[in-house]
């Protein structure tokens, strides 16, 4: 496995810290306050970016399990940035807001120097899935879940 330096897990403790203070002061004060309903999308925003706050708080402790966190991030704001801004930019057609949107999401270039990339490919890419169907041909019974092939060590 992939050994990942002190410094690089404080970089991304730092990234963490940054999406629970960030969200914090953004979406906090409109979850706990907001005085009328909000139409369904704003209110699914708001509440996935909350939990998003809330799971960078585990980040804190746990900077590399809680990497697809940060991965997420940083996937949702390129795929933004690709789809919505940049067809706008070009056609100069970018109002206030989407330019402020776009600049919050690049800042996610952020994610991009604080990843340690290697760690993510020798864990995500390169390294072997979990099985899809029990081991050593064993039958389960339907609606049984196996938590150990047989002759797995407990």
């Amino acid at each position: 496995m992939t050994q990942v330096p002190l410094w690089r897990l404080h970089a991304l403790r730092a990234g963490y810290l940054l999406l629970v203070v960030g969200l914090g002061l953004m979406i906090w004060p409109g979850i706990i306050h907001h005085d009328r309903p909000w139409e369904l999308m704003q209110g699914v925003v708001h509440c996935m970016l909350a939990a998003l706050s809330l799971l960078a708080i585990l980040g804190l402790r746990y900077p590399l399990q809680m990497l697809p966190l940060l991965l997420f991030e940083l996937a949702w704001k390129t795929i933004w940035l690709v789809v919505v801004a940049l067809p706008l930019w070009s056609a100069h057609r970018m109002d206030p807001d989407t330019l402020e949107t776009a600049n919050e999401c690049l800042m996610a270039v952020i994610f991009v120097v604080v990843i340690p990339w290697p760690y993510v490919f020798a864990n995500y890419v390169a390294k072997p899935g979990d099985r899809w169907l029990p081991a050593g041909g064993a039958k389960t019974p339907p609606g049984a879940v196996r938590t150990t092939a047989p002759g797995d060590a407990t």
